[in-house]
């Protein structure tokens, strides 16, 4: 994909449905009594994953576009795929779905791509083992063979690892738990399961002391379908609101964006940083504030340190990328710490957004857990995907503000999360699009 530099971009745009929301939307749909129609389901790759892996298990689902129907078969009406499950570059996917299968009383073979492949998984291995289910791994990789076990055994877990998917694969587990399964999380993560299962009925104790915050549910409770509309997804909002911002004159509006506390760091960093961007129409939909963002280009000056550290970093996480761009345009520049997470993602993301910025001629210095950016003249070159969507849409973006053309090399896996993302991008420019 080749891009070049923009004047501006100006518009209105409807974002796809958030993906993470909607693989929870799938799988739980899936575990519950009834009927549920979803709307406004995800278009990445990564969801149809989850939704082939639900069909190979036995549940019906009839999608057209973006709505989607899904017959439930309630927590244990699953039936033993013939073939392996494909989980594809999907490590939602995987890991979600480990919590569902370990709780059933057939076996089960999780597969998925060589990127997926490299991805740790050991996260879930050991509380699923914990809770009696048995899975065979390569060194903690996939493939992931489960050898599941009806019902497990109720434990309490303590997050090593500040991750919404670790978290959500033990509250499915639990649902098919003997008693009450408990998890501490020390750090905050996204918390779209915890508000989806209390939408179909389940009920989610939550208590909260020194240690963090605990959080219990029952084997007993059960999931009643319920239908959804999926807001758009504000990580695919961050690659648009960056690109406006750093660009003076343009102007874009993003409707029905998810506004779940936590996932907006990104554009609380983006505000602290000096973009220009205002929230309105505030709602609730399924039980996830939703609203609409506008942005307008020019970065003003801030006093704000230019240290991104800390807690922050884990609700922030799949953001990274696009932040580090933003980061070349601020007077300052930006250090990122505490991210040392991005190493096992898709790709090793540190290294991917540091080599490629050195590409593109920014001022640009790696740290195990980070990376700091000083302000820079971005050139355009020739730049790696890596493989990994978050990369090739990021680096699309700087493309927009650096000088003569940028070439993305295996821009197609952009389709993981946002199949559209450059076709989007090219209705905004003011100028010959992407």
């Amino acid at each position: 994909m080749l891009i070049q530099p923009a004047k501006h971009i100006r518009g209105m745009i409807e974002l796809p449905g958030d993906k993470s929301i909607s693989h929870r939307a799938a799988i739980l749909s899936a575990m519950a009594n009834g009927e549920t129609s979803i709307r406004n389901f995800a278009t990445s790759a990564d969801c149809a994953s989850t939704l082939m892996c639900l069909k190979a298990l036995g549940v019906e689902i009839m999608r057209d576009g973006t709505d989607v129907m899904i017959k439930g078969v309630g927590k244990t009406g699953f039936f033993k795929s013939e073939t392996n499950l494909d989980c594809g570059n999907s490590g939602t996917t995987m890991r979600l779905l480990s919590g569902v299968l370990a709780g059933q009383d057939f076996d089960s073979v999780l597969i998925g791509d060589e990127s997926l492949q490299k991805r740790p998984m050991k996260r879930v291995i050991e509380p699923m083992q914990r809770m009696g289910a048995q899975i065979e791994a390569l060194e903690n990789h996939a493939p992931l063979t489960i050898h599941g076990k009806n019902p497990l055994v109720s434990a309490e877990h303590e997050l090593k690892v500040a991750s919404a998917q670790i978290k959500s694969c033990i509250l499915l587990a639990g649902l098919n738990a003997d008693g009450e399964t408990s998890l501490i999380e020390k750090t905050p993560t996204r918390d779209h399961t915890e508000r989806m299962l209390r939408w179909l009925g389940a009920e989610l104790r939550e208590d909260h002391d020194e240690s963090g915050n605990k959080l219990t549910i029952s084997g007993t409770a059960t999931l009643t379908a319920k239908d959804m509309n999926v807001p758009a997804d504000i990580s695919s909002a961050a690659f648009f609101l960056v690109a406006a911002a750093c660009l003076p004159g343009s102007e874009i509006v993003l409707s029905n964006v998810g506004l779940n506390p936590s996932r907006t760091a990104v554009i609380d960093v983006l505000m602290r940083f000096g973009a220009d961007i205002v929230i309105s129409d505030q709602k609730q939909i399924c039980n996830e504030p939703v609203a609409s963002l506008t942005v307008k280009g020019g970065i003003r000056r801030t006093n704000s340190s230019n240290l991104l550290h800390g807690p922050v970093i884990a609700n922030l996480i799949d953001e990274i990328p696009i932040i580090a761009v933003f980061a070349t345009q601020l007077e300052n520049g930006m250090e990122i710490r505490d991210a040392a997470e991005l190493r096992v993602k898709e790709s090793d993301r540190i290294s991917a957004v540091v080599e490629n910025l050195r590409r593109m001629d920014a001022d640009i210095e790696e740290f195990p857990d980070g990376l700091r950016v000083g302000r820079s003249e971005l050139k355009g070159a020739v730049i790696q995907s890596f493989g990994d969507h978050r990369i090739a849409m990021a680096f699309a973006v700087a493309g927009l503000f650096a000088s003569g053309e940028t070439e993305i090399v295996g821009a197609d896996c952009a389709a993981v999360s946002f199949p559209a993302f450059f076709e989007t991008l090219a209705s905004l420019r003011g100028e010959t699009g992407a």
